[in-house]
């Protein structure tokens, strides 16, 4: 049995030796690499906003309130056609009919007594051009509308700024990674692989700052800009 014991342990250390030379040989084979990360952003103007907008009326009865607020509505949708909206850019996002009470008395007992209704209807408008933001909100509240809720811009295909965002990205981890390289007194070689990581494309942004301004003027309004970001991480071989 001992005997049998020792030729195995044997056979095992021949083995090891004859693997350590292929061992070293393959990791010898292997490229030595660096990675690093990279950020790029792009920015354009917004080409598109959107507002929330809305009448809200208050009546002694719920009937009377809802009719009231049908009529001012349907000046507002009048003025959005006349405006050239059109139908798919219009969404009733919210309705709404609630009894109102009278203000709150601590010293009140039993119980509270509905003394109106108020009745709310809101919209989601989509405008394909910003600069007709301003005479559309003075056309809406002449038409109507009691509630500007918010106004935001977005960019309706954002495809070229991505392009050029996850350019920039590649350029930023490239010159990262000569940074490195030239540091550490190496060559840079060619890219191994290439992983993109986190996009951030625009959202549309509240700009709900709405300066007040004469009757005879359209509201002023101003859309910015917005960016679109990417990031990758980049492997390149060291020589």
């Amino acid at each position: 049995m001992k005997r049998h014991a020792s030729l195995a342990a044997l056979a095992g250390l021949c083995l090891i030796a004859a693997l350590a030379p292929l061992a070293a040989a393959q990791a010898a084979d292997l490229p030595h690499t660096i990675t690093v990360s990279g950020a790029g952003e792009a920015k354009g103007a917004p080409d598109q906003v959107q507002l929330s907008a809305g009448v809200t009326t208050t009546a002694a009865t719920a009937a009377t309130a809802l009719a009231e607020n049908a009529r001012k509505m349907n000046g507002v949708f009048a003025t959005l056609k006349r405006l050239g909206v059109p139908e798919k850019s219009i969404q009733t996002s919210n309705f709404s009919v609630s009894p109102q009470y009278p203000p709150y008395n601590q010293n009140a007992t039993g119980p509270q007594h509905i003394v109106g209704y108020q009745v709310s209807n809101q919209v989601d408008v989509t405008l394909d051009d910003v600069k007709t933001l301003g005479p559309a909100l003075d056309a809406l509240v002449g038409s109507g509308a009691n509630q500007i809720n918010s106004v935001s811009f977005s960019i309706r295909d954002p495809a070229d700024l991505l392009a050029a965002a996850r350019e920039a990205a590649i350029a930023d981890a490239v010159k990262r990674a000569q940074t490195y390289t030239h540091a550490a007194g190496v060559s840079l070689g060619s890219v191994v692989s290439i992983q993109e990581g986190t996009i951030e494309t625009p959202r549309p942004m509240d700009r709900m700052a709405l300066m007040a301004a004469p009757v005879s003027m359209a509201t002023p309004t101003a859309a910015g800009e917005q960016s679109v970001t990417a990031n990758v991480t980049v492997v390149f071989e060291i020589r």
